[in-house]
């Protein structure tokens, strides 16, 4: 009786493929790219990777279909397209990643890290990126120290006191012109407003306060989308035990969503620290340390960042590979993508443990 129920339940399960399957599909389709690569004018990288894509994913299903029936073959083949989506997605990244650490880790240093361009002559060794690390990060910092909690407030609103109110739609509606915004309409809207109608000079705060503006949007957007994860149920809990609305939204709602906030600031942050275009306009190039984002002046007082000190190597080396600029702008580069890795690791803790006490 036993074992006709087993039998029962493999037939109502059907046949499946092996577990070996996707890797034997592979091969095949390994075997069938090579063919068409030796009997056609195929010859390019790009071409071989998408045939093969395009055997394996018709070499799986057929196989499906053969042996698990059209139902199975129809979900391997879209589960195989989600896959191959996430290869193709993963694949570019990891080839900047590999390209910018082969290229720059040859010249980071103790000298690069700790010291200016200084009095450091063109086309010679030495000098490095201290004085644009530190541009970096005050002028990202200081970005988000304003975009942080007007974005947060603003998230607020719109999800916990704006239901079907005309202003929230309005902000809503604002909040996605901005998030489309070209990074240089930004920088030149805070040249025109900070620079020609205010009269104050180029500074460090200049290029923030574009990079604010950059930001803003996209912590609205993404702390939104945190407070509505939040469980409803959770509110009406605390409203039902007599708890005012402000003090559910600062001591439930927040907490429970703080470690989604968080990275979406995190995010936002490392979107603003490549931006170069309105640096480039507010803020300028400087070889000189210059720790004060307030100094305003002549271009004395200016403050470089890690993206205005790449275009500005990548510039000097003038498509010479061999000189030290060249060297140069791909050392910054990977420092920036370590700065940005590192940032992101701190908000990824703060937000664990800030859960753990919640």
């Amino acid at each position: 009786m036993s074992h006709a129920s087993t039998a029962s339940t493999s037939q109502l399960r059907g046949q499946k493929l092996p577990a070996w399957s996707p890797l034997a599909s592979a091969v095949a389709a390994a075997a069938l790219t090579l063919l068409v690569w030796a009997i056609s004018s195929v010859t390019g990288r790009a071409e071989f990777i998408v045939i093969l894509a395009l055997f394996f994913v018709a070499v799986q299903t057929t196989a499906s279909f053969v042996v698990e029936g059209r139902r199975q073959a129809k979900d391997r083949l879209f589960t195989t397209f989600v896959y191959l989506a996430f290869l193709l997605a993963i694949i570019p990244l990891c080839l900047i990643l590999w390209k910018v650490v082969d290229e720059g880790i040859g010249t980071i240093s103790p000298t690069f890290l700790t010291h200016s361009m200084f009095r450091i002559p063109q086309g010679s060794n030495g000098g490095g990126a201290y004085h644009a690390v530190i541009g970096t990060l005050e002028q990202g910092l200081l970005a988000a120290v304003i975009a942080a909690p007007l974005g947060i407030l603003a998230a607020v609103y719109l999800v916990e006191y704006g239901q079907r109110k005309s202003l929230a739609r309005l902000i809503s509606f604002f909040v996605d012109v901005m998030v489309g915004v070209p990074s240089i309409v930004a920088g030149l809207f805070v040249y025109t407003l900070w620079i020609l109608v205010l009269g104050f000079q180029k500074s460090g705060f200049a290029g923030s306060l574009s990079l604010f503006i950059i930001m803003l949007p996209l912590v609205i957007r993404s702390t939104e989308e945190m407070l509505l994860l939040v469980p409803h149920e959770l509110r009406e809990s605390s409203y039902a035990l007599g708890i005012p609305k402000w003090k559910t939204v600062l001591r439930i709602v927040l907490p429970t969503a703080l470690g989604g906030i968080i990275t979406g600031v995190m995010l936002g942050l490392a979107r603003i620290m490549g931006e170069t275009a309105p640096l480039l306009l507010l803020v300028g190039i400087n070889s000189k340390i210059n720790s004060n984002p307030f100094a305003f002046g002549s271009t004395q007082n200016a403050q470089e960042s890690l993206p205005t000190f790449i275009n500005e190597q990548f510039q000097n080396a003038a498509g010479d590979t061999s000189s030290p600029e060249f060297h140069r702008a791909w050392g910054a580069a990977l420092t920036l993508i370590v700065i940005i890795m590192l940032l992101n690791a701190l908000a990824r803790l703060i937000a664990r443990l800030s859960r753990a006490r919640g």
